[in-house]
């Protein structure tokens, strides 16, 4: 063999095991990250420890659930929409969250503020059943 068949064979097998390095890298790290994302979802805690602070949230109309997500993360009650957006679906009250004017507390979880915000939805149709 001709040392630059040697020489192009060595390089040939050093960038395949840098490609794979670099995959084996990328996937650990996506991995890493779905892993902790779905931990947070319902392992989150609140914001804030103790007693917290009230914040008065208006939720207007027609606001769909990551924006409500956005409109509280600016708020400073929770740390992620989309994550408020993913525990809102996976939740008891999904699709129950109503408009209105809120006070919400940095000291509660993001599953307490969406039943504080479901709670009218859910009176209103236990009140529906109990008039059949």
């Amino acid at each position: 063999m001709s040392g630059k068949k040697v020489i192009l064979g060595i390089i040939g097998t050093s960038l395949r095991v840098i490609v794979m390095a670099i995959i084996i890298i990328y996937v650990y790290r996506l991995s890493m990250t779905a892993y902790e994302f779905g931990f947070r979802v319902f392992a989150e805690p609140a914001v804030a420890h103790g007693e917290g602070r009230d914040v008065e949230v208006t939720v207007p109309m027609g606001k769909n659930t990551l924006e409500v997500g956005e409109l509280l993360e600016t708020k400073g009650l929770i740390k992620d929409a989309r994550l408020f957006y993913v525990q809102e679906k996976l939740s008891a009250h999904q699709g129950k969250m109503k408009p209105g004017a809120y006070t919400l507390n940095t000291s509660m979880t993001a599953a307490e503020m969406i039943e504080v915000m479901a709670k009218d939805s859910e009176e209103e149709s236990g009140s529906k059943e109990d008039e059949k």
